[in-house]
């Protein structure tokens, strides 16, 4: 009784304190015409040359080969994968791919197509959402290596530590909710079926479910992806208008002394506290002051790498909105984000320990030097988000595919005979 009582009372503070946020918010760029202004066309600069570009191509095809069933094709070769591993469906491979090549809030979106669609149940839902839904490489080599911190070969340390952090996260979330009830796979294969054939026919069953002809269909992605990124704009413009109004009121600084006191304790630069107040609320932004910190360059690496994995408030509120018509809970989700945080600190330490003088061959090429505003620069995020995505879906597949052999599946033609 006293908790229902006290879960009231919470509400009712809640209810009280956003309007009197919403107002503050309004008064402020009120005060503050001209800072807002410049935010808010920051933050459309931000949207119009790197996220939209990043996203429109991978929000319409990843809709469209959901509509054609390639999803379904995928939940059945990639089963034996996900299942032990993530304790995800097969179909949340597609997922993954997508999410880690195209980045925030991709990963989200799609999850709670599969949810709709019921592919996958809640649980596993809050499972895959909260280490598919990452920062993409083009802005963790292109962004932030080369932008901000002028050092092509920081971008392997900083993508490799925040893709290893995410499958560490992901293998850990296996255990959450762990005995709750399991999605059936789709299309169960028999030892005795070929597995490349029942994947076919999985195909060509959720084609034929769906019904809408292809013209319907690609309108619908079109207009839901436009929907989506009109959506993702305003959280951007929002949140940058907001914490450069929180910076010229003063209000993050009166914050600095307490996280400095925080990251001294922790071997970390004190003079990085802004750039992670900042980070809370918004990536970009975070990650820039990280790179002109007066730090070492190890403690600034360690920093960015936390706020990219951490991902802002911005992102968050862009990921309840792609899962609000669900029953997604967010609170995982955060929890999450905050792990992966520390897990991609840890993991930079450990890489920036290791010589760096030949990873420029790991290193995405460096298409930010390209001029803004141009086919080129589009072209290049475009094409390095679509190897990435066809390279993840490679190794998951050939993967799989050992699996299935090694469990005495016929692949192919192929089986692989016990002695």
């Amino acid at each position: 009784m006293r908790f229902k009582i006290q879960k009231s009372r919470l509400s009712k503070i809640s209810q009280l304190i956003l309007p009197i946020i919403a107002v503050v918010i309004t008064i402020s760029i009120v005060r503050y015409p001209e800072e807002a202004f410049k935010a808010a066309f920051e933050g459309l600069d931000v949207w119009f040359n790197i996220v939209l570009p990043a996203l429109l191509p991978f929000f319409i095809g990843s809709q469209l080969l959901m509509g054609l069933g390639v999803v379904h094709f995928m939940g059945v070769l990639l089963e034996p994968m996900m299942r032990p591993i993530f304790n995800v469906p097969g179909a949340g491979s597609f997922v993954m791919a997508m999410g880690l090549a195209s980045g925030y809030p991709l990963g989200a979106m799609l999850t709670g197509k599969l949810v709709k669609k019921k592919i996958c149940n809640t649980y596993e839902a809050e499972r895959l959402m909260s280490f598919t839904n990452t920062a993409d490489p083009l802005f963790m080599v292109g962004a932030v290596a080369v932008g901000m911190f002028k050092d092509v070969r920081l971008g392997s340390i900083i993508a490799l530590s925040h893709y290893i952090s995410a499958l560490i996260l992901g293998v850990i979330l296996k255990f959450y909710a762990f005995n709750s009830p399991r999605t059936e796979s789709i299309g169960s294969v028999k030892k005795k079926e070929n597995i490349l054939l029942k994947a076919v026919k999985e195909l060509l069953r959720a084609r034929k479910e769906d019904e809408r002809p292809i013209g319907k269909m690609l309108g619908d992605c079109i207009k839901d992806s436009i929907n989506s990124l009109l959506l993702i704009l305003g959280f951007i413009i929002l949140f940058s208008v907001i914490i450069r109004i929180l910076t010229v009121a003063g209000i993050i600084s009166l914050f600095v002394p307490f996280i400095g006191k925080v990251l001294s304790l922790i071997g970390i630069n004190p003079n990085l506290s802004q750039a992670v107040i900042s980070g809370t609320f918004e990536i970009t932004l975070g990650t820039q002051l990280a790179s002109q910190a007066q730090a070492p360059l190890l403690d600034r690496v360690i920093i960015a790498s936390a706020i990219i994995a951490w991902s802002g408030l911005s992102v968050h509120f862009q990921v309840m909105s792609m899962v609000s018509d669900t029953d997604i809970k967010i609170t995982p989700y955060v929890i999450a984000r905050f792990l992966h945080a520390i897990f991609a600190g840890i993991t930079s330490y450990i890489l920036m320990g290791i010589p760096i003088n030949n990873y420029n061959d790991l290193s995405l090429p460096v298409f930010a030097v390209a001029p803004k505003n141009t086919p080129e620069s589009w072209w290049s995020i475009f094409s390095i988000s679509s190897q990435v995505f066809a390279l993840l879906i490679f190794i998951l597949i050939i993967s799989s595919i050992i699996i299935y052999l090694w469990k005495g599946f016929e692949v192919f033609g192929f089986k692989v005979i016990k002695k």
